[in-house]
C-alpha cells in the first residue's frame, strides 16, 4: 500500500542545525494519518481472516470520524482565527489542512477500492451479500418491503426546508438523504430524510439470492440492503402526493472539541452537560455526499451547513465505513479469529475466589490483558466490597462501559457500610455523558464522588483498599495501564499490578487526599505522578542511562507507548541517542520523532505493533547498568500527558514479575507480521518476513502461552481429581 506521507530526501543533521530545528519532527496530524495507513493494511492483508478485514474497515471509519472531530476541528479554529499556529515541524494550520485533505483523500480511495474491488467479492464468494435495494424483485422487494412498513417508516420525520421551514440541524455523524420532490404545479422542493441510527443499518433480505454461487448446504446465505437505499426506494410513501425527482445520501461530521470554562464554573458536572449541548451545534468539518449527487442539491448544502468546498468529500461507496460493523456480527465463526478465553493466573485460582488478600500479602500479581483475564481486578473490588475486614475503597474511573461490575462492587460496598471514594472524570472525552450517569448513580447511593480537577483530566488508573488487619491496618493497591473495563480488557492489551507495597500505598493514599481535598500533593517516593515529578523523574532516569553509557555499561532503553510527541522527550532521546543508548521505541500511533538521522538518532529504532488487539500498554524500561528497572502507567510521551493530566506511572520491584516484562517486550521486538518500522523520511516500512508462515507475531505468540497455560491447567486439574 502506497504510504500516506509524501517520500521526503534523507535528512542528514550537521552539528550546527539546532535540536529544535522544525526539520526533526514529523508532523503530529500526518503521523496520526499514517496510523489509519497500518489500520487499513491491515483491512488489505489477506493473511487475515475475511470478517476481521471488515472489522478494520469499520474501526477505519470510526478512528477518521475522531480525527475529523477532534484534530481537524481544532486545526479549522486556528486557521479561521488567524493565529495560523505553525505546528512543531513548521507548518501553519492552513497547509496541515490542506496535507490532511490530500492524505484523507488517499485513504478514502484505498478504501472504497478495497471494499469494491475485493472484499465485497470475496464475502459473496462466502454467501454474504450486501446488495442495492433495485436488484431486488418478487418476494425479496416484498419482504423488506413489510419492513419498512412495520419498522422504519413508523421512526421516519421527513423535514421540509422552504420560506416557513428553517433548514433542519443536521446532527454529528449522522446519514441523511437530500430529497427532491415536485408538487402537482410542476415546482421542485428540497427536503431532508434522516436515516435513525436506531435501526439495524443493514437490512436483512433473508432470502437466499437466487443467482448466489454454489454453497455447502450447511452453510446459510445472508443477503443484506442498507437502510437507506430502503428508504429512498419508499419515499413516496412520506411524501404523497408528490413526484420524487431523486435523492441522494449525505453526511456531516462536527467539530467536538467544546472549551469548557472550569475556571469560571461553581459546578464541574453542570458545566460539562452544557458543554455537551453545545457539542451538537459547532461547525461542520467534513461534508461527505454521494458520487452522484446533483450539483445543485450539493450547493443548498453547502450554503445551508456552512461548509467550504474543500471540506466536500465525494465518495462512491458507501460513506460511513464504521457501519461495516453489523457485517462484523454475522455468525460465521470460521471468518473470524478463533475465539479465546483469557486465563486466570494459577496462583490465583481457577475461579479466582479465593482470599485475595491473603495472596497479594504473599506475592504481587502481574495482569497481561487480553491474554490475562480482567476478572482478578473484579474480584479485588468485589471482595473488597464484602469482607467486614475492609474499611474504605478509592478509586479513579476513566471509561468504565456498561453494566459495569466495577461500579456493581462499589455500590456493594457502601450498601454494606463502607467508605467509597470516586474521581468519577466528567471530561473523558466522547464518554462525558456515559460519566455523568454513572457519577450521579453513584452519587445517589453515598459514593463520595468527585467529578475531576478544575484544568486538568485525571488519567490515572488506581484503585485503594484500606483493610483492618488485626491492630493495624494494611492498604492494597491496583495499578494499571488501560480503563476499568471489562469489555475493553478483552480488545486492548494492557497491564496491571496487585500489590500491598507499604510505600506504593502511602503514595497512594497521598494521591487521593490530593484529589479529593485540599491537601498538596507530595513528592511521592515510589509513584511517578505527572504533573508533580513524572516529567523530572523520566529525565533522571534517561540522565543515568546516559552515565551508564559513557561508564562503558552499554545503555538500553526500551520504551512502548501509544504516542511520542512531547518535544522535550523527544529532544532528551536524540541526546541519549547521541551518547550510544541504544533506544528501542514501541509506538503504536503518532511518533512525531525521526529516527535514522546520522549523528542524531542512528540509535533509535521505532516499530508500530497494529494487529488483532490495540496495543494500549505502557512499558518503560532502563537497563541501569544491568540492574533493570521497569515502569508501567497510564502516560504516553505527550505534552498533555506529562504536564496537563493527572497520571501514575509506578516501578515493578519484583525482579521474577520484571523478567516477565522483558520477556514481554523482548517478543513484541521480535514481530515480523504485524511491525512496521519507521523510516527518517515518516513513512513506515514492514518487515520482509511479514507474509512467511514462520513469522513471529507477538500477539498470537502470548495467545498461544495463554492457552498452553490453561491446558497444562487442566491437565494438572484432571490428574488431582483420579
Amino acid at each position: 500500500m502506497d504510504s500516506l506521507i509524501s517520500p521526503e530526501p534523507p535528512l542528514t543533521r550537521p552539528e550546527s542545525v539546532p535540536l529544535d530545528s522544525p526539520d526533526l519532527y514529523i508532523n503530529r496530524e500526518l503521523s496520526l494519518l499514517e496510523f489509519q495507513s497500518r489500520v487499513l493494511e491491515e483491512a488489505t492483508d489477506p493473511a487475515n481472516p475475511l470478517l476481521e478485514r471488515v472489522k478494520f474497515l469499520s474501526i477505519l471509519g470510526s478512528n477518521l470520524d475522531e480525527f475529523f472531530m477532534v484534530r481537524v476541528g481544532g486545526l479549522m479554529k486556528q486557521a479561521a482565527s488567524g493565529r495560523g499556529e505553525a505546528a512543531r515541524n513548521g507548518r501553519p494550520a492552513g497547509t496541515q489542512l490542506q496535507l490532511i485533505r490530500e492524505k484523507i483523500l488517499k485513504i478514502g480511495t484505498q478504501a472504497h477500492d478495497l471494499w469494491n474491488k475485493e472484499i465485497q467479492p470475496a464475502l459473496e464468494q462466502e454467501g454474504i451479500f450486501v446488495v442495492d435495494a433495485a436488484s431486488l424483485a418478487g418476494e425479496e422487494r416484498a419482504a423488506v418491503d413489510t419492513y419498512f412498513h412495520q419498522h422504519v417508516f413508523p421512526v421516519l420525520t421527513p423535514l421540509a426546508f422552504d420560506p416557513g421551514r428553517p433548514f433542519p440541524h443536521i446532527s454529528n455523524r449522522s446519514l441523511n438523504l437530500a430529497v427532491v420532490v415536485r408538487d402537482q404545479k410542476g415546482q421542485e422542493h428540497f427536503a431532508r430524510v434522516k436515516v435513525p441510527n436506531s435501526l439495524a443499518q443493514l437490512v436483512s433480505v433473508r432470502t437466499a439470492p437466487v443467482d448466489s454461487p454454489p454453497s455447502p448446504p450447511s452453510r446459510k446465505i445472508h443477503k443484506f440492503i442498507w437502510l437507506e437505499q430502503l428508504i429512498a426506494a419508499n419515499l413516496g410513501l412520506l411524501f404523497p402526493g408528490m413526484e420524487i425527482v431523486g435523492s441522494s445520501p449525505f453526511r456531516v461530521t462536527r467539530d467536538a472539541e467544546v472549551a469548557v470554562q472550569e475556571l469560571e464554573s461553581d459546578d464541574l458536572l453542570e458545566t460539562i452537560e452544557e458543554a455537551m449541548r453545545e457539542r451538537r451545534f459547532l461547525a461542520v468539518v467534513r461534508l461527505q455526499v454521494a458520487q452522484e449527487m446533483p450539483e445543485r442539491i450539493l450547493s443548498i448544502l453547502t450554503r445551508q451547513i456552512g461548509v467550504h468546498e474543500q471540506d466536500v468529500y465525494w465518495t462512491e461507496g458507501p460513506l460511513d465505513f464504521d457501519r461495516f460493523m453489523e457485517l462484523y456480527s454475522v455468525d460465521r465463526p470460521e471468518l473470524k479469529e478463533k475465539p479465546f478465553l483469557p486465563k486466570i493466573p494459577a496462583s490465583l485460582g481457577a475461579d479466582c475466589q479465593e482470599d485475595i488478600f491473603s495472596l497479594i500479602r504473599q506475592e504481587d500479581y502481574l495482569l497481561h490483558h487480553p491474554y490475562d483475564s480482567f476478572q482478578p481486578v473484579v474480584e479485588f473490588l468485589r471482595q473488597a466490597a464484602h469482607d467486614p475486614n475492609v474499611l474504605a475503597i478509592k478509586m479513579t474511573l476513566y471509561r468504565v462501559g456498561r453494566n459495569s461490575p466495577i461500579v456493581a462492587a462499589l455500590l456493594d460496598a457502601v450498601e454494606d457500610g463502607k467508605q467509597v471514594a470516586v474521581l468519577m472524570e466528567l471530561k473523558a472525552r466522547f464518554d462525558e455523558e456515559s460519566n455523568i450517569e454513572w457519577a450521579r448513580t453513584l452519587e445517589h447511593a453515598g459514593v463520595h464522588v468527585v467529578y475531576g480537577l478544575v484544568g486538568m483530566k485525571v488519567h490515572s488508573k488506581i484503585a485503594l483498599v484500606v483493610r483492618r488487619e488485626g491492630d493495624g491496618i494494611r492498604r492494597y493497591v491496583h495499578l494499571g495501564t488501560g480503563n476499568y473495563n471489562p469489555s475493553t480488557s478483552r480488545l486492548y492489551t494492557d497491564l496491571g499490578l496487585l500489590t500491598c507495597d507499604e510505600q506504593i500505598a502511602a503514595d497512594a493514599t497521598h494521591f487521593f487526599n490530593a484529589l479529593t481535598g485540599y491537601a498538596a500533593q507530595q513528592n511521592p517516593k515510589r509513584l511517578l505522578v505527572a504533573p508533580v515529578n513524572m516529567r523530572e523523574r523520566l529525565v533522571e532516569l534517561m540522565g543515568r542511562e546516559i552515565d551508564h553509557q559513557k561508564a562503558g555499561r552499554a545503555g538500553h532503553v526500551i520504551f512502548k507507548v501509544n504516542a511520542l510527541e512531547d518535544l522535550d522527550m523527544i529532544r532528551l532521546l536524540y541526546q541519549a541517542s547521541q551518547a550510544g543508548v541504544k533506544l528501542d521505541l514501541l509506538v503504536r500511533g503518532i511518533c512525531c520523532l525521526r529516527p535514522g538521522v546520522p549523528g542524531l538518532s542512528e540509535n533509535i529504532r521505532v516499530i508500530s505493533i497494529v494487529g488483532r488487539f490495540l496495543e494500549h500498554s505502557r512499558i518503560y524500561y532502563f537497563h541501569n547498568g544491568g540492574k533493570d528497572e521497569v515502569f508501567l502507567g497510564s502516560a504516553d510521551l505527550m505534552r498533555r500527558n506529562l504536564s496537563h493530566r493527572v497520571e501514575i506511572i509506578f516501578p515493578v520491584h519484583s525482579p521474577r514479575l520484571g523478567q516477565r516484562l522483558k520477556e514481554i517486550l523482548d517478543v513484541y521486538l521480535s514481530d515480523q507480521a504485524k511491525s512496521r518500522y519507521l523510516q527518517t523520511d515518516g513513512q513506515y516500512t514492514r518487515s520482509i518476513h511479514h507474509m512467511a508462515p514462520i513469522a513471529i507475531n507477538a500477539q498470537a505468540s502470548f495467545l498461544a502461552a495463554a492457552h498452553e497455560t490453561g491446558r497444562r491447567r487442566m491437565r494438572s486439574s484432571k490428574r488431582s481429581l483420579r
